[in-house]
């Protein structure tokens, strides 16, 4: 069985000296400090592949004009039924560049235009198609604030405020909400009599908490927004973006009711005036709440292989360089509903990870190979591909 030997070892829980990674059939076998063991190869670092828990990549894609971006589909506010394994081309060149720096996963979504967009997937970033490259399902993305009610000039009922988006989304819950509960009081001929299309039945899931709700929310008041439709329809619910935040109340909300935040992108320009309080110093307020959160690129917008960098704001503020990683391997995963395969080097989960040839902090540093559940996927002797 292969045995890589690092110097220093990111398990996604712990940072282990000297250690053995042994992995055999796409599973790592152990992870050992134990002397005398043979390697085939030994690295300054190794740390678990990077997950992106928020991308367009695949959809919005490198070197194509943008009127052939997919993200978006403009036929309607709500495309409940739109996946985005549907649009996605794994043909894109960033996505190799991806894998070169360690980010082996990400989690694509429809973007933020709608009001309901579609359905999210986690895929493999270095998968030949998408049937290969899908792994889970990650939730149905909605949108709130600025993006919907800027979409006018696209087709169907478009809101033009806040409230507007936020009366249509009700609407859409309601009903079907009212169509579950006239079934669950009916006897069980007449049950028979009420059908649910596909796409009543994908809302039937949000409303039962079977699916999340990935929410695009950047401001305050939008987040508080959210929570009163949680209130309303108890839904199940995740916090994408979040980047105008610039007070700790609404995430120690957020950490007082268990919703995740999936955070980022930092390193973007605040291009519209709901981002106007973004900073990279907003970070310290995710930090002092305790809300769980994980860490995005929002590719394009930031680049996917960029997702490590992002995390050297966490640094600034306190953060151990073992917390940063975790933001982008164990509580990335954790946040995906992966946990059972990916996020963390120990035995049992993919063996999928990254050896680099000093501390991946160092700007000078960089991986020298990337493995992907067992194979080698890059080296910096012979790139992949």
């Amino acid at each position: 069985m292969p045995c890589l030997k690092a110097a220093r070892l990111y398990t996604g829980w712990e940072v282990l000296s000297g250690a053995c990674l042994t992995f055999d059939k796409g599973r790592i076998q152990a992870i050992s400090q134990e002397e005398g063991q043979e390697t085939a190869q030994e690295f300054q670092v190794i740390t678990p592949a990077f997950i992106d828990p928020h991308s367009h990549i695949g959809l919005v894609r490198a070197g194509e004009p943008e009127t052939e971006a997919e993200a978006n589909d403009r036929q309607d506010s709500f495309i409940i039924a739109a996946d985005a394994l549907d649009s996605l081309q794994m043909d894109d060149v960033a996505l190799q560049e991806a894998v070169e720096s360690g980010v082996l996963y990400s989690c694509i979504l429809p973007g933020s235009g709608n009001i309901i967009g579609g359905r999210a997937a986690v895929i493999r970033n270095y998968a030949a198609d998408s049937n290969q490259a899908f792994i889970a399902r990650a939730g149905l993305k909605a949108a709130f604030g600025y993006n919907p009610m800027s979409t006018g000039s696209w087709e169907g009922t478009r809101p033009t405020t806040r409230m507007g988006a936020l009366a249509l989304l009700r609407r859409k819950l309601d009903e079907v909400a009212r169509k579950e509960k006239r079934r669950q009081e009916a006897d069980q001929e007449k049950q028979k009599e009420i059908v649910f299309s596909a796409e009543e039945d994908m809302l039937r899931d949000v409303l039962a908490g079977a699916t999340r709700l990935r929410v695009h929310v950047h401001k305050i008041d939008d987040i508080a927004a959210l929570l009163r439709l949680v209130d309303e329809f108890g839904l199940r619910v995740c916090v994408e973006h979040a980047m105008d935040v610039n007070r700790p109340d609404i995430f120690r909300e957020l950490k007082h009711r268990d919703i995740p935040v999936t955070y980022g992108p930092m390193d973007a320009f605040a291009y519209k005036v709901e981002l106007k309080h973004e900073s990279w110093r907003n970070v310290r307020h995710l930090i002092e709440s305790g809300v769980d959160f994980g860490l995005m690129t929002d590719h394009p917008v930031t680049p996917a292989c960029q997702l490590l960098l992002q995390s050297r704001w966490l640094l600034r503020c306190g953060y151990s360089k073992q917390q940063a990683l975790e933001l982008v391997t164990r509580r990335n995963a954790d946040i995906l509903e992966v946990p059972e395969i990916l996020g963390t080097l120990e035995k049992g989960k993919w063996a999928s990870f990254i050896c680099w040839n000093g501390d991946p902090f160092d700007l000078a540093s960089h991986p020298v190979a990337v493995y992907g559940e067992g194979q080698l996927l890059y080296s910096e002797a012979a790139p992949a591909g």
